[in-house]
């Protein structure tokens, strides 16, 4: 059984991490007052600010239940917040010093950020380094780094620059190379040896999905629980299982009559379930060399 993991995903899709990683049988604790996502036109219901996390934490703690494993983190709306889960990572090290600190830094996608401009400084001077493993897409890596990615050998350098602050292990998500979209995934297992680093395509599906960023950070983290020493391997199975999911999801609603490419998808988690216990995979990593 995959340990116990604490999510910490500021309005996000948090449903589908949720189901995810209880498919890969991890024990999930959530924080959350209500789902919601930017992706959405509106939402409603109580937004989890810095003060009530911290709350929270002290509850479990007076319980006795602060001993986690791994640390995941998605969409974060406020610097306030951001600086009380660096808290949170603080306070989880202090009684698990080998958490595994999992962070997806939303902040943005195609050249815009959708949080506010004051959140990158943070994420790149004291979230990466904390971090364990980072799933930033394209231009959040750019972000973070500071470093143009116009090529797959440029998306290997963002890997470098963020392994040389902090993280062992980084994956770009999603990298679009003259309208090839890639993952580029890089492990440096001993500070002073050089990474191993991989690549894999990925095919493209004509429709927008909601949750896709969110979904693929539970895969890697379920996976590269599993396969700690084998991050190409978590990758491989991570995004088979994400492409069986958006398939079966366009699939289901070509069926219902509806046409893919007219609005955002919701993802079919519940119907996909062996797709994610057992992904066939199709994917593969091509390392580098």
């Amino acid at each position: 059984m995959v340990p116990p993991v604490l999510p910490y995903p500021m309005e996000c899709y948090l449903s589908g991490i949720i189901v995810t990683l209880e498919i890969l049988s991890s024990i999930v604790l959530s924080t959350e007052d209500i789902p919601a996502s930017k992706r959405y036109p509106t939402f409603k219901g109580q937004v989890l600010n810095g003060q009530q996390l911290w709350e929270l934490i002290e509850g479990l703690e007076a319980n006795d239940l602060l001993y986690y494993t791994h640390l995941l983190t998605g969409y974060i709306g406020s610097v306030s917040f951001l600086n009380t889960v660096l808290e949170v990572v603080n306070k989880l090290r202090s009684i698990n010093p080998k958490l595994t600190y999992v962070c997806d830094p939303v902040m943005g996608d195609e050249g815009k950020l959708y949080v506010p401009p004051d959140l990158v400084s943070v994420y790149r001077e004291k979230v990466v380094p904390v971090a364990s493993m980072l799933t930033p897409n394209q231009f959040e890596a750019e972000q973070l780094t500071g470093f143009r990615i116009a090529s797959e050998r440029d998306g290997r350098e963002a890997c470098n620059i963020l392994h040389a602050a902090g993280p062992s292990k980084v994956v770009i998500t999603s990298i679009n190379i003259e309208g090839n979209l890639l993952l580029i995934g890089s492990h440096q297992k001993e500070k002073d040896q050089s990474p191993e680093q991989f690549k894999i395509p990925i095919h493209k599906i004509p429709a927008y999905f909601t949750g896709t960023g969110d979904l693929v950070t539970a895969l890697l983290l379920g996976w590269s629980n599993k396969y700690p020493d084998n991050l190409a391997k978590a990758a491989e199975l991570a995004v088979s299982s994400l492409q069986a999911l958006l398939h079966r999801t366009v699939d289901d609603y070509k069926r219902a009559g509806h046409n893919p490419q007219s609005s955002s998808l919701e993802i079919r988690l519940v119907q996909s379930q062996d797709d994610i216990r057992n992904p066939q995979v199709e994917y593969k990593a091509k390392k580098y060399i």
